[in-house]
């Protein structure tokens, strides 16, 4: 059995900074809040929390002048202007990129353009993301079936420059696809449209190398939490290149499938999944030969 390991992985950098910033405030804290989930991961979510992490859903769950982490993902402005009204220490572990994102569309929609924005509803990326922008000007697009309506609501408002952006973790092809039919709807609608092709470079590196592996093995395992976004478009991706396919969080999940009959297991993991979970896939499957 041959066993091919995505180079990319595991742990992105802003992730991997959020984490390591955590691990080194909880040394000296016995306890420190987190809004929302840190990263999308349950088993660095359990490590982290036996050592003191206390995750909250909103700023009125703590008090007045205590401490709070802004999770990896990011949060809306209003999150910040009531941390500092209500003197709140915020230790900001945003992914850089995502805080660019941040500022890219609050830049655009402050000189009134209208923003396309695509992404996944409820995803705490995208909430964060839209807190920044004017709503009034905004459309949320998650699939190439949202196109007609979001034009439609451009069209009404009589803007004539229009900025599409993304979610940093949003799929590479789905956003070609979208933006191509964007750009052939409003042909000689007289629209200037500006592109931000904004999905971090590790993520669509990552699918790339995920559709390679994908169209070569046998049987693909993607590790990674049930609730991260990105590890979700892995999946996606491997299972159109591979017949057998499987997003799992640990090797207990692999506990019931032969692999006796595969030749080449390809492994890839989402960017919020620790190294540890992936050499412990390795490991398992190791074993078996």
């Amino acid at each position: 059995m041959e066993i091919i390991i995505g180079k990319l992985a595991g742990f992105c950098g802003g992730i991997n900074s959020a984490v390591s910033k955590t691990e080194k405030l909880l040394v000296d804290k016995e306890k420190i809040y987190c809004l929302g989930e840190l990263t999308h991961n349950k088993q660095v979510m359990e490590k982290l929390e036996k050592s003191g992490l206390i995750v909250i859903e909103k700023l009125e769950d703590i008090e007045n002048n205590t401490e709070v982490i802004f999770r990896a993902h990011g949060m809306p402005k209003n999150a910040y202007d009531e941390a500092k009204k209500r003197n709140i220490k915020v230790y900001d572990f945003t992914c850089p990129r995502v805080l660019a994102l941040h500022e890219q569309i609050e830049k655009e929609s402050k000189k009134g353009k209208y923003i396309f924005l695509l992404g996944e509803e409820g995803h705490p990326e995208i909430v964060g993301t839209m807190g920044f922008a004017d709503k009034n000007n905004l459309f949320l697009l998650q699939t190439i079936n949202d196109v007609e309506n979001a034009i439609k609501d451009l069209l009404a408002s009589k803007r004539t420059e229009l900025y599409i952006l993304s979610q940093t973790t949003f799929s590479l092809r789905k956003f070609d696809e979208i933006v191509e039919k964007i750009i052939q709807k409003l042909e000689k609608k007289g629209i200037d449209i500006e592109i931000n092709n904004s999905i971090c470079e590790a993520t669509e590196l990552r699918q790339k190398e995920t559709e390679k592996i994908s169209q070569i093995v046998d049987y693909m395992i993607i590790i990674g939490g049930k609730n991260s976004s990105n590890t979700r478009k892995l999946y996606e991706i491997s299972e159109k290149n591979c017949k057998n396919a499987i997003h799992i969080e640990t090797k207990d999940e692999l506990k019931n499938i032969d692999f006796s009959n595969y030749k080449k297991i390809g492994i890839m993991a989402g960017a919020s999944t620790p190294k540890s979970s992936i050499a412990g896939v390795k490991e398992y499957l190791n074993e078996l030969t």
